[in-house]
């Protein structure tokens, strides 16, 4: 079916690629998109002809965060809390490999993105950052620091400063940089068939001993860093207009 945001295509190896695709916005994360990327891997999780997938985003950006403009309407807040908090936990449970391909920025809502992935690789353009710190939004700290450790997820989460590809690698958040940017998508694929060659049933088992053995930790802190965070936190942000438009 036809989408508005995104694109998606489903090889004949199984690896499935979801494009964020809204390139004119820097693939901001809108209403609408994370309804369909939920729809989409609620799709995916049933469907045999997909093994794993890779996501990435069109033009030159993986993803600048969630769309700003949408958070100056009020009358949207219930959607936009609504579809965040199902978006997030669809992307944590999703039953099947997830390989973040990232090209460009990664920044608030794009760089959790990446986060909940399995295993990230990236362009030497990418960049990783919690900017939205500054305008009156905690960023989600708990699965940050289940790969980078405590003391950088600290840093990135209160300073809002960006991190480069290399320094993502050495701090063990990104697998592996891909100098030429072009080269990102098939080594993202090649990975992805790379973790196919495992059965099926393996995965599975393997990725739900992954969310599994840390759902317990990672609901309670997803209720305190989004659900409560929303509503005490960034809803009064919201209120006094403390988000502008255009900002990351």
């Amino acid at each position: 079916m036809p989408h508005e945001t995104m694109r998606v295509e489903i090889g004949s190896d199984r690896v499935a690629m979801l494009f964020l695709s809204r390139p004119e916005k820097r693939n901001a994360i809108s209403i609408a998109m994370r309804r369909e990327v939920s729809a989409c891997l609620a799709a995916w999780s049933e469907d045999d002809a997909v093994g794993a997938a890779v996501v990435t985003g069109d033009g030159g950006a993986f993803s600048a965060g969630f769309d700003l403009e949408e958070f100056q309407r009020p009358e949207r807040f219930g959607e936009l809390f609504e579809t965040s908090a199902r978006y997030h936990r669809d992307l944590w449970r999703f039953p099947k490999p997830l390989v973040a391909a990232v090209n460009g920025p990664a920044l608030g809502g794009g760089f959790d993105l990446a986060t909940l992935c399995d295993v990230r690789i990236a362009s030497g353009r990418a960049s990783f950052g919690h900017p939205e710190v500054k305008l009156g939004a905690p960023p989600l700290y708990t699965p940050l620091r289940w790969i980078v450790g405590e003391g950088v997820a600290r840093d990135l989460c209160l300073t809002g400063r960006r991190m480069d590809a290399s320094e993502a690698q050495r701090a063990g958040f990104l697998s592996s940089v891909v100098e030429d940017p072009r080269q990102l998508v098939d080594r993202a694929c090649a990975l992805a068939r790379t973790i196919l060659e495992a059965p099926s049933q393996t995965l599975r088992f393997t990725k739900g001993f992954f969310t599994g053995s840390a759902a317990a930790a990672f609901e309670e802190s997803f209720q305190v860093e989004h659900d409560r965070a929303f509503r005490e936190v960034i809803l009064p942000a919201m209120t006094a207009r403390a988000f502008r438009p255009g900002e990351p």
